[in-house]
C-alpha cells in the first residue's frame, strides 16, 4: 500500500514539474524574442551558415 502512495506522489510531482517547465525550459518567460535573437540562435545551432546569417542580418538591420 505504501508503494502505491509513493508512486502516486512521484507521478504527481513529475507531472507538475513537466507542466511548470513547459516548452520554455525554466518556466520563466522573457517575452517575445526579436527576429535578430532568433537568427543568432539558428546560426549558433548550425542551422544556417555564415553567409546566410550575414545576409539575413543585413536585411533585418536595414
Amino acid at each position: 500500500m505504501w508503494l502505491f502512495w509513493i508512486l502516486l506522489i512521484l507521478a504527481l510531482f513529475w507531472g507538475l514539474m513537466a507542466a511548470v517547465r513547459g516548452s520554455g525550459g525554466n518556466g520563466v518567460s522573457d517575452g517575445p524574442r526579436s527576429a535578430l535573437e532568433i537568427l543568432k540562435e539558428r546560426y549558433a545551432r548550425g542551422e544556417i551558415d555564415r553567409e546566410e546569417f550575414e545576409s539575413k542580418k543585413k536585411d533585418l538591420i536595414g
